[in-house]
């Protein structure tokens, strides 16, 4: 269980939301059977829970831009929030009042997301001048429900984490600590499962997953992450656990920072003649999950992950514009936070939502997917957004209308 401890306070205006009048309206129907079966054994939710988040994220995407333009300036960040009886809502919150639309929720705060997102970058180029995070640091980013700066530390080291944020410079007053039980580390697995190996011939093979196909000017490839290989090395297909199988091609690009340095997780392969990229994510014991866009997913939004280890596991985006400090020392800046389960090996693999929309890719987290207590999940995932990956190398995502 996390433990936070928090240094600012959200005042909330609640206004009656017209999602609830529409929680039994919306329809799972839509939805891939693999994605609401794992959607509803992950996030716990009944078919008329999953329905009624369904219609809230709708509302999310159809209002979200229109009222941070109408906010400007005053615009503190919009997330989709689950309630304690189970129910969704979509909530945007402002340093000053705003005009509700249907099925918004408005709230009052502190400071505005450019004044967080200034804070946070304070951080990242502390680290880009060149001084290092402690060990015990693990991450930060923007958290919109409390309206802070997240930093997140072990257990036990609320000093490293204050020395941290008071040589950085960045005003105390924005920051709120919270503990994590492990540190994330990368998602590369030298154990079996079923996805991609990398043999680069040091008597160890590599295993991750396969993102999302690709294209660039025509040749066809997959997205995965960087730390999954180099440029110029080969992958190999798993048919089985720790089996080279066929040749799938080389690494095209791929970065990923020296420990110590700092820099994004991603990578493409190009793909051999002979093979044929789909719009699709492996769904192992479900059908597969057709990928039709990559339409960005607000905060608070489910979201669910594919890959070789742990198969297909749901979250919620926690925190975007988030930056990991990994136990072998690398500092990754610009992931997603996610609270889907993950494990050694599943790196590179899918991120994606229910209708469809492709997230990113896999690069790192902690704990794992064997849950406490008899319950699924555990742990945070982070995952490198693909539209960002996309645009780096200049690949187009294979999709299904």
């Amino acid at each position: 269980m996390r433990k936070t401890k928090s240094l600012i306070r959200v005042v909330s205006a609640p206004l009656a939301l017209a999602v609830a009048m529409v929680a039994g309206s919306a329809s799972a129907a839509d939805v891939e059977p693999a994605l609401q079966a794992a959607m509803q054994r992950d996030l716990g939710l009944s078919g008329q829970q999953l329905a009624q988040y369904l219609q809230t994220e709708r509302i999310a995407a159809q209002q979200e831009k229109a009222l941070q333009k109408q906010l400007g300036a005053s615009y503190a960040g919009s997330w989709i929030e689950r309630k304690g009886d189970g129910s969704y809502s979509f909530v945007v919150a402002s340093t000053r009042s705003g005009k509700s639309a249907a099925g918004v929720e408005m709230r009052r705060a502190r400071r505005s997301l450019a004044e967080l997102d200034a804070s946070k970058a304070r951080l990242d180029m502390f680290i880009a001048q060149g001084a290092k995070a402690p060990k015990d640091v693990y991450a930060w980013s923007v958290h919109l429900p409390t309206n802070s700066v997240t930093v997140s530390i072990a257990r036990g080291a609320e000093k490293a984490g204050i020395d941290f944020v008071a040589r950085s410079g960045i005003d105390a007053a924005t920051v709120r600590f919270e503990t994590l039980d492990e540190q994330p580390s990368l998602r590369m697995d030298v154990l079996g499962g079923y996805g991609i190996l990398r043999n680069p011939g040091d008597g160890y093979l590599y295993a991750c997953s396969v993102g999302f196909s690709v294209t660039q000017n025509g040749a066809p490839g997959f997205a995965t992450a960087g730390h999954c290989g180099n440029a110029g090395e080969i992958t190999y297909y798993e048919p089985s656990q720790w089996t080279l199988g066929v040749r799938l091609g080389t690494y095209a690009a791929s970065n990923f920072p020296n420990p110590g340095q700092t820099g994004p997780d991603r990578a493409w392969v190009r793909l051999d003649a002979g093979h044929t990229p789909r719009p699709t994510v492996e769904g192992y014991t479900s059908a597969d999950v057709t990928v039709h866009g990559s339409t960005e997913a607000a905060v608070g939004a489910a979201i669910c992950r594919s890959g070789r280890t742990s198969k297909w596991r749901c979250g919620a985006i926690r925190a975007k514009n988030v930056t990991v400090n990994y136990s072998s020392g690398e500092t990754i800046l610009s992931l997603t936070q996610t609270t889907a389960c993950s494990e050694g090996g599943d790196s590179g693999g899918s991120f994606i939502t229910a209708p469809g929309q492709a997230q990113g890719v896999l690069s790192g987290g902690s704990g794992n997917c064997k849950g406490k207590g008899g319950k699924p999940g555990g742990g945070n995932s982070y995952f490198q957004p693909i539209n960002p990956l996309l645009s780096a190398y200049g690949l187009t995502l294979v999709t299904s209308p």
